[in-house]
């Protein structure tokens, strides 16, 4: 009786070994349905990994710009450790990555409802900023007090464009809707409040999404002409009644401009000078010296900065990663079939694309100057919060599940 029991007992110890066991060995398997694990597996593991690769030589120009801009903004009075930006903007990417990862895990629903929150509230912060804002360089872009300044136009992009997509997506179940009215009436609104404080440069990133939003939702090709027309009006008021925009295309157009355009034409000579100063190879860590004749070496013009000290090539590599990211986002959702995943996704790829292409066109003397960053590499706590915040929700959105598609008359056998 005594060995029964005990091989009882045996059997029952044995089989809740055998069935942790077995638990651990789904953990982390294509078959674990914990949160975790479910995000890992549905997540587009290749789209996180090239983000963190930016992120990652974003730390590495960072803190090769830092000395530079350390300099320029030291005082008598006043001195900045070398490598003090650098030391801050790792504590934002600790700040920013559980942030990315945090949105990223959101089911759709939960991501577009908090998107469209965010609109409104980051909407009523734009509206208040041109009159209380924080002035800098002759702009009123920022809010706050001292460490706790941020940009609400950086926080509103991935929002707006969240928002703008879910209301062109409604038109999938009423026609009658007039959706371009009203997203267009919406994108107009923030690019006067935009020009109030005035940045130009942000105008014509919120304009552009709208636009290309505007084609992948099917608007008829007139509209879309109609548009596109009114795109040369606009920027001859801009150059008109937009005195920063006019200097800085005079310096473009015109480079032997003096005047109002000569700060203007100084910096894209300088961000040339220092892009081209280390050859394909780049002088090496530490090694640049045109990079202290930079104005913003750490934020604006930090493109330039990578040229001088790893080269050319480097460059290159990264405007490919750019595009990678870009690229995959657009073949994927190729086979999508929800209508707004679809458009939310291609807008928060279209924005990240075209704010670096800007970036990188300014740098190299392509664009008139524009005070654009470039995405997860520039120094910035209110961008790289909000980036992460929009290739979190672009990633939530791009999340797949192959079981949920699979045919139900598919059946595989385990022998178990």
């Amino acid at each position: 009786m005594t060995d029964m029991r005990a091989g009882t007992m045996d059997m029952g110890v044995s089989g809740q070994k055998n069935g942790i066991v077995a638990k651990m060995k789904r953990r982390g398997g294509r078959g674990d349905q914990s949160p975790l694990g479910t995000w890992f597996w549905d997540i587009d593991r290749m789209l996180l990994l090239l983000t963190l690769f930016l992120i990652a030589i974003g730390l590495i120009a960072v803190a090769a710009a830092s000395p530079a801009s350390a300099v320029r903004y030291s005082g008598e009075h006043h001195k900045i450790a070398p490598l003090y930006y650098f030391w801050r903007q790792l504590m934002w990417v600790g700040v920013s990555l559980p942030v990315l990862f945090g949105v990223s895990m959101m089911p759709v629903s939960m991501a577009r409802r908090m998107a469209i929150g965010g609109c409104a509230l980051f909407v009523l912060m734009l509206m208040v900023t041109p009159f209380i804002g924080v002035e800098a360089n002759g702009a009123r872009r920022w809010l706050g007090v001292g460490f706790a300044q941020f940009q609400p136009s950086e926080f509103l992009k991935p929002l707006f464009i969240v928002t703008v997509a879910w209301l062109l997506s409604l038109r999938a179940k009423d026609a009658e809707l007039p959706t371009v009215l009203i997203t267009g009436a919406m994108t107009a609104g923030v690019a006067v409040l935009l020009m109030l404080q005035p940045d130009f440069g942000q105008t014509i990133i919120f304009c552009t999404v709208w636009m290309t939003l505007l084609m992948i939702a099917g608007t008829p090709a007139k509209v879309l002409f109609g548009l596109m027309a009114m795109a040369p009006a606009g920027l001859v008021a801009a150059y008109i009644f937009y005195g920063v925009a006019r200097s800085r295309i005079d310096a473009f157009l015109f480079p032997g401009v003096e005047g109002e355009g000569a700060g203007d034409h100084f910096q894209t000579n300088a961000a040339h000078n220092t892009l081209t100063a280390g050859g394909w190879t780049g002088t090496g860590p530490g090694a640049g010296a045109a990079k202290f004749g930079l104005p913003e070496a750490h934020t604006d013009y930090i493109f330039s900065v990578i040229g001088e000290e790893f080269g050319l090539i480097a460059c290159s590599v990264i405007a490919v990663i750019f595009l990678a990211i870009v690229v995959r986002v657009f073949v994927k959702l190729l086979d999508e079939q929800d209508e707004f995943k679809l458009l939310a996704s291609a807008g928060l790829a279209t924005q990240f694309g075209a704010q670096a292409l800007v970036s990188m066109a300014v740098n190299t003397g392509l664009a008139p100057s524009k005070g654009m960053t470039l995405p997860f590499i520039s120094y910035g706590g209110s961008s790289m919060i909000a980036l992460s915040v929009g290739m979190g929700l672009l990633l939530a959105f791009t999340r797949r599940n192959p079981f949920l598609t699979r045919s139900p008359y598919v059946v595989r056998w385990s022998g178990e």
